[in-house]
């Protein structure tokens, strides 16, 4: 069986609770499995004097899986801006986005130590990307342009690294009411949906959240039908999560601090919107807005950052519908939570902190979904981006 079917198949097992409740047009549970503590951490930041980074690149950590803590493990310099990381399906390669950058890079990872080292890096064709996402067949990269309003489709070599650009189509619309921040189209995010046949993108500029299909055998998008369903004027879409066992996504929106919880037709690929909740208390009067949103491995919780509020936003999810409720707000101890990540076994959430230079532990408590600081804090500049292995 070729490397790409295996990869596949071991992506499309991990999704089969959600085939069977599509299946059923319902929002049944799915029952959790096992899942370890993740041996590694791999952190991206801001560089540049532009991003007022104070990031030198790469960090790999190796994670106690008892304390959650961290260890430092290296520090891979002379990459700038990798504000966003993703493993391959394999997870034997990362690969990065750059802020305000015009190319991806991809980078093997040594399997007994964690480190890593550079393959390539390749053009792709557009500015400021902010996140990519590697399909379930491990053959194409796909990313955001913010800047220049493209998604970036990338092929992935049988080394790991990435050959030219395959396709580069532009979000078609019209910019929202925002002066400053929505003057043109902004794809923040691209997610492959729980049965890798759609990818999310949604658009902070054009206030809609678009859908694609990848045609896998030439490496184009293709519109879902239909192609995007819009937000509330001035919403601007960030980021997208997918329930684990529900036809159901949530998309954070950046400028008016709310969640949008949309049912995901898995066949067609269509979003229809069945509510929206703010991300803020509301005795909270100052300026803030969101950045990352991320549903627990159980499905039970559905966590939001606010950056201002400083906090992380937690949320219940209603079995039957798929709708959140405000269960309460827990400071990330730092400023300016641009992400945060809850490692696969749901035991740890860690928060980065940008602006004053941490990652912040908090253990999860399963049953309320409360969080709790461990005290144990990683010093380290501007981080933006984590992910586990």
């Amino acid at each position: 069986m070729l490397e790409s079917e295996i990869a596949r198949r071991d992506f499309l097992a991990g999704a089969a609770g959600t085939l069977a409740a599509l299946a059923t047009g319902g929002c049944a549970s799915m029952a959790g499995s096992d899942r370890p503590v993740p041996s590694f951490a791999y952190v991206g930041c801001y560089t540049t004097k532009e991003r007022n980074g104070r990031g030198e690149g790469v960090n790999v950590y190796r994670i106690d899986p008892t304390s959650g803590s961290w260890t430092h493990v290296q520090l891979l310099k002379d990459v700038v801006n990798p504000s966003w990381l993703t493993l391959d399906q394999r997870r034997r390669f990362i690969y990065s986005a750059h802020g305000d950058g015009g190319e991806a890079t991809a980078y093997a990872i040594d399997e007994a130590s964690g480190r890593v080292t550079v393959l390539n890096r390749q053009a792709t064709n557009g500015r400021n990307g902010v996140r990519l996402a590697v399909d379930p067949t491990n053959r194409f990269v796909v990313l955001a342009n913010y800047s220049s309003g493209t998604v970036a489709v990338l092929p992935i070599n049988p080394d790991g690294s990435l050959g030219p650009l395959s396709d580069l189509p532009s979000l078609p619309g019209k910019p929202g009411p925002h002066r400053t921040e929505q003057a043109s189209s902004h794809p923040h995010d691209v997610l492959f949906d729980p049965r890798g046949r759609y990818i999310v993108v949604p658009d902070k500029g054009l206030d809609a959240v678009f859908v694609f299909g990848l045609d896998a055998g030439r490496g184009k998008l293709l519109p879902a039908e239909p192609p995007s369903v819009a937000s509330r004027a001035g919403a601007g879409p960030r980021h997208v999560a997918f329930h684990p066992g529900k036809p159901c996504a949530y998309v954070i929106n950046e400028l008016d601090s709310t969640v949008t919880t949309y049912r995901f037709d898995a066949e067609r690929g269509g979003l229809a919107p069945l509510q929206v909740i703010s991300t803020l208390p509301p005795t909270f009067t100052g300026n803030s807005t969101t950045a990352e949103i991320a549903v627990a491995p159980s499905g039970r919780f559905v966590y939001g950052s606010n950056r201002g509020h400083d906090s992380l936003t937690i949320f219940a999810v209603d079995d039957a519908s798929g709708t959140l409720s405000p269960i309460g707000w827990e400071p990330t101890q730092g400023k300016t939570p641009r992400f945060f990540a809850i490692e696969p076994s749901g035991t740890f959430l860690y928060a980065a902190n940008q602006d004053t230079d941490t990652i912040v532990t908090f253990r999860v408590d399963t049953s309320s979904g409360r969080l709790s600081p461990t005290g144990h804090v990683v010093k380290t500049g501007s981080p933006v981006s984590i992910v586990f292995r």
